[in-house]
């Protein structure tokens, strides 16, 4: 994936994410950015860990799925925090 592409999917994941962690009202889009594309990562260690199974990342459900759950991880563990 280009430049681009990891900004509009971690956009999109990092939005998603948001909703379901209910802290949409609260942050921004380079927030959810930022977020999504950092979730794509954790996801990914999460979906190796449990899974055995190596993640690629590009434009299909399985990889949004585990950009989204990564980026609700963190902004769990972010809101815990706080």
């Amino acid at each position: 994936m280009g430049l681009l592409s990891w900004v509009i999917f971690g956009a999109l994941a990092g939005w998603v994410a948001s909703i379901i962690a209910g802290t949409n009202r609260r942050q921004g889009c380079l927030t959810d950015i930022i977020v999504g594309v950092a979730g794509a990562f954790v996801g990914g260690f999460i979906s190796e860990s449990l899974f055995r199974s190596s993640v690629s990342f590009g434009w299909d459900l399985r990889s949004f799925g585990v950009a989204v759950l990564g980026a609700v991880v963190l902004l769990l563990l972010f809101r815990r925090r706080r």
